[in-house]
């Protein structure tokens, strides 16, 4: 008859036979699934940078679809400047103006930097006047300034359908940069706050370099004269926040005006 302690001792013995067993499956599964799972990381991370890839190619391809956009509203706005014997570094200029304007006001900088491009096309309803109205050297009849404040509906018309939010930008900068604040502007007499900041902002600074810049029908205005006008036309014109920041930032307005000169 078989003592208690040999049959503990052989139900021991069994037990770690079977745990030592359970404990080499447990070892080859575990095994296996590392070798699984290796070869699942590698897949997933050849997946992964395949995917990095794509969306690297759609980023550089959106950054190169964003600066052609911005090289064809600079240079249709120029072409638009052309029209009217103005040169190209007119709409530089404004485009800088309004940069500036537009980041002590307080736009966010995404904002400003995306008026500073949509500027340049605040004129392109320009190409649509009559050359003989556009280069006159002379004062306009009333039936020839009212032809040629057409130029605000026009650019609007041309721009508005556009879905490209830079080209919809432009399209206000057309319509409202000739509306004053007092609304005795064009094309629809708005006045104050009803008028787009885009089109406040452009209002000054294309006033500030059509009158710092020579026309065929007018020499270029000296700066105290210049600026004697926009006190005047602080709460007439312009809004007047706009005409404190352009005084209290005149030094930055005047280096630009001279690193952008006519040739």
């Amino acid at each position: 008859m078989e003592a208690p302690e040999d049959n503990l001792l052989r139900e021991l013995n069994d037990l770690k036979a079977s745990f030592t067993k359970t404990i080499d499956k447990l070892a080859k599964d575990l095994k296996r699934q590392s070798k699984i799972m290796a070869r699942s990381d590698k897949r997933q991370r050849k997946e992964y940078d395949e995917l990095q890839a794509k969306l690297q190619e759609v980023k550089d391809l959106s950054a190169e679809i964003e600066e052609t956009q911005r090289e064809v509203v600079l240079t249709m706005g120029a072409i638009g400047e052309s029209r009217s014997k103005e040169t190209g570094n007119h709409v530089k200029r404004v485009a800088e103006y309004t940069y500036i304007l537009a980041r002590y006001y307080g736009l966010p900088e995404k904002e400003c930097e995306m008026l500073k491009q949509a500027s340049p096309m605040h004129d392109i309803g320009k190409v649509a006047i009559p050359d003989s109205i556009l280069n006159k050297p002379a004062r306009f009849t009333p039936e020839e300034f009212e032809k040629m404040k057409e130029h605000a509906q026009l650019g609007y018309d041309m721009l508005k359908y556009s879905n490209r939010s830079l080209l919809k930008m432009a399209s206000i900068v057309a319509y409202e940069h000739h509306e004053k604040w007092n609304g005795k502007g064009y094309p629809n007499a708005t006045s104050g706050e009803d008028i787009h900041i885009y089109g406040r902002i452009t209002a000054l600074a294309d006033v500030f370099d059509a009158l710092g810049s020579a026309r065929v029908y007018k020499p270029a205005w000296d700066d105290e004269k210049i600026f004697n006008l926009f006190k005047e036309e602080r709460g007439q014109h312009f809004e007047p926040a706009l005409v404190d920041i352009f005084f209290g930032h005149l030094d930055e307005f005047l280096q630009i005006r001279d690193s952008l000169k006519d040739v």
